[in-house]
């Protein structure tokens, strides 16, 4: 009886909003009920089939079969289903008491809060390139994009031969063999790597056939005079600066990026990947375990003092470094703490003349990772999810740190070619990969905004 009573006050309701359209068929409430509870609609849910159910009865029926199929006539759905705002409207203005007795059982039944949370938890993991069947094609646009992708891949695969074949082996020679037995055509490749100036003097070590023995012995008032005539002083002072390097180790020591590969070939690549998961934390490592021959190197190029960039080039200015100032602390405190992969672009950026490509491909990496980490930022205001983010950030700590010392006691016994494996995949195809992820960041924000 009651209701048949509720049957009655809807239908005369809707009669009085629009007398006009008295004489047509009554609308019922039965009309707009769902097939799975056959009770009236609440957050209707159209599939790509066209069935409608409660958002609720959609979400507890995905939770107990885990499949992604229509309930009534198991046609899988694409994308993740979202609500039929059109509908959803239309049934709160006709039916507001039904609609709000309902919302008042559902928010009642924990077991329908637990389902819905995790439904919608499903929905956010999924990033579907699609997500209404009306608006969507997912071959949009793929037919271009693949072919870029290809071509880049080839460029990446071409320069991997090119410095895996030539560039590499040609810096171990230095690094790995004693000075002692340079030849005198190797002292000129280690005097001519410490800047364009020091090809002034090229001719005269070649004329007096300077090797490793010679060179060992050699002091700043024999640089001054004939044959050698270094009347520069701050060239004197660079080239006995790196002899004092090379005497202390015995060999040369790494002087760009690809010698310090060849030298530290498992903490080169941790480094890398380190960087790109994680910037702020390896920089942390880079100063508390690293900081000689790496931090103060990385500090200097990114924040260099006025009287540095005035300098010839950047591996005279980083033969002799000194403390940072207080000035570049708060320079890189700030770009960590706001734009973490801007020093890497910055620091890439810094050895553009001597790492040709592999700068150009740092940099594009590192806007790429810059464009992915603020839209996750912008996703999480968006969803006013900001609670969350220190347990996600000690979360990631927590990932973070425990790989990376699994990878540091684990680094010295990585064969070399594995690291070259990794080490230029992450050097020259993660670009691509994040190009795709960029795309389809891209593309998910513009289904919402649809």
């Amino acid at each position: 009886m009651e209701e048949s009573a509720q049957h009655d006050r809807n239908t005369v309701a809707l009669e009085e909003a629009d007398p006009l359209r008295s004489p047509s068929p009554r609308i019922s409430v039965s009309e707009f009920s769902c097939h799975c509870c056959y009770d009236t609609l609440v957050n209707p849910t159209t599939l790509n089939c066209g069935h409608s159910f409660c958002r609720h009865c959609l979400a507890l029926w995905w939770a107990s079969s885990r499949k992604t199929e229509c309930p009534e006539c198991r046609e899988k759905w694409e994308g993740f289903p979202r609500v039929n705002i059109l509908l959803r409207d239309a049934i709160e203005k006709l039916f507001p008491d039904a609609i709000r007795m309902r919302f008042e059982d559902i928010q009642q039944n924990s077991d329908i809060v637990q389902s819905l949370a995790a439904f919608q938890k499903y929905g956010n993991d999924q990033a579907p390139l699609a997500t209404n069947t009306g608006r969507a094609n997912p071959q949009r646009g793929g037919g271009f994009f693949s072919g870029v992708l290809t071509a880049l891949t080839g460029v990446a695969v071409v320069l991997l031969v090119y410095h895996w074949s030539s560039r590499e082996s040609e810096h171990d020679l230095l690094v790995h063999k004693a000075v002692a037995k340079w030849t005198a055509e190797e002292v000129v490749l280690w005097l001519e790597q410490l800047g364009p100036w020091a090809s002034l003097y090229r001719d005269r070590f070649l004329s007096e056939r300077v090797n490793g023995r010679l060179l060992l012995t050699l002091t700043e008032e024999e640089f001054s005079r004939v044959p050698y005539s270094i009347e520069n002083s701050s060239h004197r002072r660079a080239i006995l600066l790196e002899l004092e390097r090379v005497k202390a180790l015995g060999v040369k020591p790494p002087q760009n990026l690809w010698e310090y590969k060849a030298v530290n070939p498992g903490r080169s690549l941790f480094l890398l990947y380190a960087l790109k998961n994680s910037p702020r934390l390896g920089l942390l490592y880079l100063y508390l375990f690293d900081y000689t021959d790496t931090f103060l190197p990385f500090i200097h190029t990114i924040c260099p003092l006025q009287e540095e960039a005035a300098g010839d080039d950047i591996i005279t200015r980083l033969l002799d470094l000194r403390e940072p100032t207080w000035k570049q602390w708060q320079g890189l405190l700030v770009k960590c703490s706001l734009l973490p992969y801007q020093l890497v672009a910055e620091f890439a950026w810094g050895w553009l003349e001597a790492h040709y490509w592999t700068s150009r491909f740092l940099i594009a990496d590192a806007v790429l990772l810059s464009v992915l980490e603020l839209s996750s930022f912008w996703r999480a205001w968006s969803r006013s999810e900001l609670k969350t983010v220190p347990q996600r950030m000690w979360s990631h700590f927590w990932k973070v740190s425990t790989q990376g010392l699994f990878v540091a006691m684990f680094w010295p016994l990585i064969p070399q070619f594995v690291c070259n494996c990794l080490f230029y995949w992450a050097l020259y195809f993660n670009p691509i990969i994040n190009i795709d992820l960029v795309v389809k960041e891209v593309r998910r924000l513009e289904t919402q905004v649809l």
